[in-house]
C-alpha cells in the first residue's frame, strides 16, 4: 500500500490543510483523509482510525522519505504491526507513480468545485473519493470498487433513477 501527505493546501474553515493519501497497489482503491497537521501522531492516529480499522493491517507501507513517515513513533507502529515499511529514493517522487498520480488528480478534480477562497476543499472530499472509486481504472479496466467488492457500487441516484441495464436488448424486443 503506499502512503503520502498531499501539498500543503489553503486552511479550512475545519482547520485542515493536508491531505494523507494512501492506495492499495493492486485494487487502486483510494483513502483521502483531512488532516490539520503531517505530523507523525496525526498521520499514525489517522491509519489506524481510517485504513486498518476498516480495511486491517496492511503487510506494506510504502512511502516517500518525509520525517513523518520515518520517525520513531511511526516505525513503532509499523513495528508492533507486523508492517514491513519501504522508501522511495530520496528526491525522486516518481518512484511512487501511482500515489503522485492520484495526488495530483486530487489536485485538478477537487479545486473544480471548491470557493472561491478554497476554504472548503475537506467537504467535497469525500464525493470526490465516491466518484473515483467508480470510475474505471485504465490499468485494470475495472474500477477500484469493482476490484474491492466485487458488483459495482450501488450509489443514491440509482435509488432514484434505477440502475441501467447491464444487457442490451435490440430495438425489435
Amino acid at each position: 500500500m503506499a502512503l503520502d501527505i498531499l501539498r500543503p493546501l489553503p486552511v479550512t474553515i475545519k482547520g485542515n490543510r493536508y491531505v494523507l493519501v494512501l492506495m492499495d497497489y493492486f485494487t487502486k482503491w483510494p483513502e483521502a483523509i483531512h488532516v490539520p497537521d503531517q505530523e507523525a501522531s496525526t498521520v499514525a492516529e489517522e491509519l489506524v482510525q481510517s485504513w486498518i480499522s476498516c480495511n486491517g493491517v496492511p503487510m506494506i507501507l510504502h512511502s516517500d522519505q518525509g520525517t513523518n513517515f520515518n520517525s520513531a513513533l511511526f516505525t513503532e507502529l509499523c513495528k508492533l504491526l507486523g508492517i514491513l515499511k519501504t522508501r522511495t529514493t530520496a528526491l525522486h517522487p516518481e518512484s511512487d507513480g501511482m500515489v503522485e498520480r492520484f495526488n495530483r488528480t486530487i489536485l485538478n478534480h477537487l479545486f473544480l468545485f471548491v470557493s472561491r477562497n478554497q476554504t472548503d476543499w475537506d467537504t467535497h472530499l469525500p464525493l470526490f473519493l465516491l466518484v473515483y472509486r467508480i470510475a474505471e481504472h485504465e490499468v485494470t479496466g475495472l474500477t477500484p470498487a469493482e476490484m474491492l467488492f466485487g458488483p459495482t457500487l450501488r450509489l443514491p441516484c440509482d435509488i432514484l433513477f434505477g440502475r441501467p441495464s447491464e444487457t442490451t436488448s435490440s430495438p425489435n424486443e
